[in-house]
């Protein structure tokens, strides 16, 4: 069984005072019994250390939400894997919509930055997913697909250590959800390519989280489907009662 697992991107929200009171709450929420879900926080870089204090001894983990492929070096205003995990963190995101559409990165800049970070020791999540444009034009399957192809090229048996997130590009921060269906139809296809990747055992064990306007409410039904195996959450994770619910339903989802 794959341990499903939601993970919050904060954005570029809280500053380092607001990030600590946000953490500290979320902790108190979840509270000392062992959670079923692997639980993640990614607040913004400079909200890390502030974070990693909070969280420090507790069952929640953090990450970033970027960072560069070089472990260091003249590239200012970047942030490398090493500090990250001297911080304590174990997660980055690589890869979201936002970086790709406003920062314009490519399959292959994030294929770049998965692999470090995988030397490094962190899980990266890695971002996929398509625009309202491709969808209506009958290209989900080939963008995600290559999407996934590229920017999870040669891994080798580092594969199975990536976490995926789908999240049609339509559907986060809009208030539009995919349907169960349509989120499990394209996480079965990440599942479908990554076993044309690296074989079906190594495709059983990757867990392709669902994102893109998860709330408590609609949790539940989406992460009840075979191929969904968490979340990763955007608004409603800047808010600890709401991402507290979605913890107890991915928890509760069968």
């Amino acid at each position: 069984m794959r341990r499903k697992i939601v993970a919050g991107n904060w954005k570029m929200n809280k500053t380092p005072s607001e990030a600590k009171a946000l953490a500290a709450e979320i902790a108190a929420t979840l509270g000392s019994e062992p959670c079923a879900v692997e639980v993640v926080v990614c607040p913004p870089a400079i909200d890390l250390p502030a974070v990693s204090a909070v969280l420090a001894g507790t069952q929640i983990g953090f990450g970033a939400q970027n960072m560069y492929h070089e472990p260091k070096g003249a590239f200012t205003g970047e942030t490398a894997a090493p500090m990250l995990v001297d911080l304590g963190a174990k997660y980055v995101i690589l890869g979201h919509s936002e970086r790709r559409t406003y920062f314009k990165e490519t399959d292959a800049d994030v294929n770049k930055k998965t692999k470090a970070a995988l030397a490094a020791g962190l899980t990266p999540i890695v971002c996929v997913g398509e625009t309202l444009e491709e969808r209506d034009a009958g290209k989900t399957g080939d963008v995600v697909a290559g999407q996934v192809r590229g920017s999870l090229a040669d891994l080798g048996a580092d594969l199975v250590k990536v976490v995926i997130a789908y999240e049609p590009v339509w559907a986060i921060g809009t208030g539009r959800t995919a349907t169960p269906e349509q989120a499990q139809e394209v996480d079965a296809l990440i599942r479908k390519t990554l076993a044309d990747m690296g074989g079906a055992d190594v495709a059983e064990k990757v867990r392709i989280q669902y994102g893109g306007s998860m709330k408590p409410e609609n949790a539940k039904e989406l992460m009840a489907k075979p191929d969904i195996d968490g979340g990763l959450i955007g608004g409603a994770a800047l808010k600890a009662d709401s991402f507290a619910g979605i913890i107890a339903a991915a928890a509760a989802a069968k």
